[in-house]
């Protein structure tokens, strides 16, 4: 009967489906970490400036190195010679995923929790937590990143799998408008339990889904097993072994990529856009409260929060239609320029028009968030040209994913640590000591905005509107650099397909 019922709940759940679930068990997650963690070690924990500067900046070098360390101990094996890296197929490198992920996404959960009770100094909390929440992060993340270029190469297939991700990631966004009604600095009790509630909801969700992934790839690596020991009785399809290549060492690999054009311009980019996402999640809460509160009901705010963060998503499912039809490049292209766009418009308009203002706060980040949703998939293309060059034997996605990450996340750190900079410099507003500092360094001009408006509120909107405008500025100028789109993209993945032919999966028939 047992048997019969978990059959049942297979044939239910297609791959993409469930590769899609995945994104929803960390999402719920680590959105709510993204908007409050900031807030809640220096309003309610009161860390001091020192302890905030050392943490981040210990996390930068830690957030940095653990994805290609854990991208190399994922992959370092398809690195091997050909007689060890072409005994592992496709599905047996899905399992290796797969068993990742249900051993850490649980320990992922257990790590959010620790934010969110005051157990030892405010300082060394932080960088603990920082660190280790990261490393499980960076562990579920890079498999659930890898599993996309894994699972297909063709460009409709990943698409379907980034479709999935994208509905069930704004699904996991309902998190936001939740913790808005549970958020109180003064009374912290209600928010743990909320946190308690999503972190075993995560656990659960990832033991389950895993486990129906691995049951559905195991029957594949049992067929193909099966196939290669009949073919082994038989003496057919061994081809006389030739000498081994050497494995290829991380300095070896390392010299490979910096020989990766495409790969380069790609995370010059993406460093930029890694920094203008984070900067709009640590500082979404504090443009509300200064060029909002006195015009917006609390209500209000919680929605256009909570909108903030289900409408990428959403606006996702459309972007990757456009994908489709036009390709990811010039999608991508076409949201920078919106940027750009939009925050001109913005500047030109002022700081004193609130719906104006409710709008591009709101839209700043959904295309920011947007773009993000999209650069797996350059990434994944990425890994199909990694391949195809290097003439690998076995694509090193975890391992590609992870070097693009030691690249770009410091965009992570850099975002919250030049946030402040630029709040005490424009507006002479320290977060840490609640007090106006005295003399500002920059003397903000009486431009676009009333004369009554107080320095404070000027200096979030310039943060506001001149942080998008250089980003954008910089992302045209390396975007216009990157060449693996048209028919030099195409090319590529013909000849992966054509290399790994006998070891691809049918996403759809499995």
């Amino acid at each position: 009967m047992g048997r019969s019922v978990w059959v049942c709940w297979q044939g239910v759940f297609s791959t993409a489906l469930l590769y899609g679930c995945l994104a929803l068990f960390t999402s719920i997650l680590h959105n709510v970490f993204l908007l409050y963690y900031v807030e809640t070690f220096v309003s309610v924990y009161k860390i001091d400036k020192i302890s905030f500067w050392v943490g981040e900046t210990v996390f930068l070098i830690w957030n940095s190195l653990n994805d290609p360390l854990f991208g190399w101990l994922s992959d370092r094996a398809f690195l091997s010679s050909p007689q060890v890296g072409s005994q592992i197929t496709s599905p047996e490198v899905v399992l290796k995923r797969l068993q990742a992920l249900s051993r850490n996404g649980p320990l992922f959960a257990l790590s959010f929790l620790a934010f969110w009770v005051a157990w030892a100094r405010p300082g060394l909390q932080f960088l603990l937590c920082l660190c280790l929440y990261d490393g499980f992060l960076t562990i579920v993340d890079l498999n659930h990143s890898a599993l996309l270029a894994d699972l297909a190469v063709s460009a409709s297939d990943r698409t379907r799998l980034n479709f999935h991700c994208s509905v069930f990631s704004a699904l996991g966004s309902i998190s936001v408008f939740l913790s808005y009604s549970f958020w109180d600095k003064e009374d912290f009790f209600s928010f743990r339990l909320f946190c308690v509630t999503l972190a075993a909801f995560s656990t659960l969700g990832f033991v389950l889904v895993s486990q129906l992934l691995r049951r559905r790839f195991e029957s594949e690596v049992r067929m193909r097993q099966d196939e290669a020991l009949i073919l082994k009785e038989l003496s057919v399809g061994h081809a006389p072994l030739t000498q081994a290549e050497k494995p290829v060492t991380i300095g070896e690999y390392l010299r490979q990529l910096s020989k990766h054009r495409n790969f380069l311009w790609f995370v010059s980019m993406n460093l930029v856009q890694v920094f203008h996402c984070h900067f709009n999640n640590n500082f979404f809460p504090l443009f509300l409260e200064h060029l909002l509160s006195d015009s917006i009901s609390a209500s209000t705010g919680s929605i256009l929060l909570g909108i903030s963060y289900i409408a990428p998503h959403v606006n996702n499912l459309y972007f990757l239609t456009l994908c489709q039809r036009y390709g990811v490049y010039h999608v991508i292209r076409w949201l920078f320029m919106l940027k750009l766009g939009l925050s001109v418009a913005m500047l030109l308009a002022g700081a004193d028009h609130i719906y104006l203002l409710c709008i591009f706060i709101a839209s700043n980040r959904v295309f920011t968030e947007g773009t993000c949703k999209l650069l797996k998939l350059v990434i994944s293309d990425l890994v199909d040209e990694d391949f195809v060059l290097n003439r690998r034997h076995q694509a090193a996605s975890a391992l590609l994913f992870g070097m693009v990450a030691l690249v770009t996340k410091p965009g992570q750190t850099f975002a919250p640590l030049i946030g402040t900079w630029l709040l005490c410099v424009y507006a002479g507003y320290d977060i840490f000591e609640r007090e106006p500092v005295k003399d500002s360094l920059v003397a903000v001009p009486a431009v676009a905005s009333g004369a009554g408006t107080p320095p404070l509120r000027l200096g979030c909107f310039y943060m506001l509107v001149f942080v998008p405008i250089t980003c954008a500025l910089l992302q045209l100028t390396a975007w216009s650099r990157f060449t693996l789109h048209g028919r030099k993209l195409q090319g590529i993945k013909t000849q992966r397909q054509g290399t790994q032919h006998g070891h691809l999966i049918d996403v759809k028939a499995i």
